[in-house]
C-alpha cells in the first residue's frame, strides 16, 4: 500500500461542492470543503490524477507543516526547521507564493522573502551553497498560507493554474476561465444527455469544456507539463500510466453549439476548438442572439453573456431584455443556464428562475440562474393539476 498524506484542492468560490463531488468520484479519502478549497487525501497516484482529472482545481497543494507563528521571526525559525535536503535538490530553483490573512502579517511578500531566507540559509548551513529563487517558472514552487497565526506550508503540485488547461490558442477580451466553465457545466447536472448551446461562446471555453465532459477526456491531457514532474521523488512510470489510461473515456452521440456576433471570436474559437480536438462534437456559427431559433432537439442552455465595464448600461438592458424574449420564444420546453452580474440584468430577462447559485468570476460576486422554460401546453396542464386537489379537499370539509 502506497503511503497516504494530505493535500488540498483549491478552487473558486460556489465550487466547492462540485470539487468534492469530483473528488470522491476519484477515489480520494477524507474529503472535507472549506472555503475555496477542498482538503483530502490519498497517495501518490491520487495527486497526478488530481492534476490531470480534476476539472474544477485550480491547484493541488501538498502540506509539508502546519504550524502556529505570531510574526516572520517565528515563520522563518518554523521554515528553517525542515529537512530540505528531502523536497530540493540544491541545483534546482524555487520560489515561494505567500497568501495571508491575519493583522500580525500585513504584507505578503515579506513573508515569502523570511521562507526564502530560511530555505537557502538552511542550505548555506548544511554544505556552503544554496538553491536559487527563480520567479518564474521555478523548479519548485511552495505556498504559505497564513490565518491569523495558523501557518501551512506546502509544496505546489501544479505549478501554473490548472485553468490553463493547454489547450487555448488566444482569446477574446476578458476570456471565462476554463475552471469556472466546468464548474457551470457540472452544476447544470448535464454529462452529455442531450445537446449543449452556448449562444454567446467567446473563443469557446464553454462548448471545449462541455465537449470534454461529455467525452469524460481528462482537462490535465493538454498540458506540457505539471510542477510535481521535476520533484526529487517524481514516479515517470506511474505518471504516464495515469496520462495514457483513457478507459474512461466515453462516446458523445449528441452535438454542442457555439454561436457569437463577433467574426474575430469565432475564428478564435475555431482555432482553440480544433486545439482541444473536439471538432467533431462543436459546432460554430457566427450568428447574433437576436436570430436564434428554437432547437429541433431537447438542448440545455448555458452561457455567459457580457456584463463588464465594456458595454453601456442602456445596451447592456436592451440584450438582456432580447435574451428573455428569445428565451421565451424559441426555447420553451428547456432549460436554460445564465451567469451574470447585475439584478438590473436578471430583471430585464423577465423570468422566475428555479435555481440561484452565487458564484464568482473574478473578483465580480456573480450569480448562475436556472431558468425552466415551459410551453403553453404545460403551464396548463400544471394548472389543472394544481387545481384538482384543491377541490378534493372541498369535497371532504363538506362531508
Amino acid at each position: 500500500m502506497s503511503k497516504q498524506f494530505e493535500m488540498i484542492a483549491k478552487t473558486f468560490q460556489g465550487l466547492e461542492e462540485t470539487l468534492a463531488t469530483e473528488l470522491t468520484a476519484l477515489g480520494a479519502d477524507e474529503v472535507q470543503i472549506g472555503r475555496r478549497m477542498v482538503s483530502f487525501s490519498g497517495d501518490k497516484a491520487m495527486m497526478y490524477k488530481a492534476n490531470f482529472c480534476l476539472r474544477t482545481a485550480i491547484r493541488i497543494l501538498k502540506p509539508i507543516k502546519h504550524f502556529e507563528a505570531k510574526n516572520a521571526d517565528e515563520v522563518y525559525e518554523q521554515v528553517k526547521a525542515v529537512r530540505w535536503e528531502e523536497i530540493l535538490d540544491i541545483d534546482k530553483t524555487f520560489a515561494v507564493d505567500a497568501v495571508v490573512f491575519s493583522d500580525e502579517f500585513r504584507h505578503s511578500k515579506f513573508v515569502s522573502y523570511k521562507v526564502k531566507d530560511a530555505i537557502v540559509d538552511y542550505f548555506r548551513d548544511l554544505n556552503g551553497k544554496r538553491p536559487s529563487v527563480r520567479i518564474s517558472k521555478p523548479d519548485v514552487l511552495l505556498n504559505i498560507h497564513i490565518a491569523h497565526t495558523t501557518c501551512t506550508l506546502s509544496l505546489d503540485s501544479s505549478g501554473e493554474s490548472l485553468h490553463r488547461r493547454g489547450y487555448r490558442q488566444e482569446a477574446v477580451e476578458a476570456p471565462l476561465n476554463e475552471v469556472l466553465a466546468a464548474g457551470m457545466i457540472l452544476l447544470s447536472g448535464w454529462k452529455g444527455e442531450c445537446d449543449l448551446i452556448d449562444p454567446m461562446c467567446g473563443s469557446g471555453t464553454i462548448p471545449i469544456e462541455a465537449a470534454l465532459i461529455a467525452r469524460n477526456i481528462a482537462p490535465g491531457v493538454f498540458r506540457k507539463e505539471f510542477a510535481f514532474e521535476k520533484w526529487v521523488d517524481f514516479d515517470q512510470d506511474l505518471f504516464d500510466s495515469i496520462y495514457n489510461d483513457d478507459s474512461q473515456e466515453k462516446e458523445f452521440t449528441h452535438k454542442i453549439y457555439g454561436y457569437d456576433n463577433n467574426p474575430k471570436a469565432n475564428e478564435i474559437a475555431i482555432h482553440n476548438i480544433k486545439a482541444a480536438g473536439v471538432s467533431k462534437d462543436v459546432i460554430l456559427k457566427l450568428q447574433p442572439f437576436q436570430q436564434f431559433e428554437k432547437p429541433q432537439k431537447k438542448s440545455i442552455m448555458i452561457t455567459n453573456p457580457p456584463y463588464g465595464e465594456r458595454i453601456s448600461t442602456r445596451d447592456l438592458l436592451g440584450l438582456y431584455q432580447m435574451i428573455g424574449e428569445r428565451l421565451k420564444h424559441a426555447f420553451t420546453g428547456n432549460d436554460a443556464w445564465i451567469l451574470s452580474y447585475r439584478e438590473e440584468c436578471f430583471e430585464q430577462i423577465a423570468l422566475k428562475p428555479s435555481a440561484k447559485i452565487p458564484l464568482y468570476n473574478g473578483a465580480l460576486e456573480c450569480e448562475y440562474r436556472k431558468y425552466e422554460l415551459f410551453d403553453g401546453k404545460y403551464k396548463t396542464f400544471k394548472k389543472e393539476e394544481n387545481e384538482k386537489p384543491f377541490h378534493r379537499k372541498e369535497r371532504t370539509k363538506r362531508n
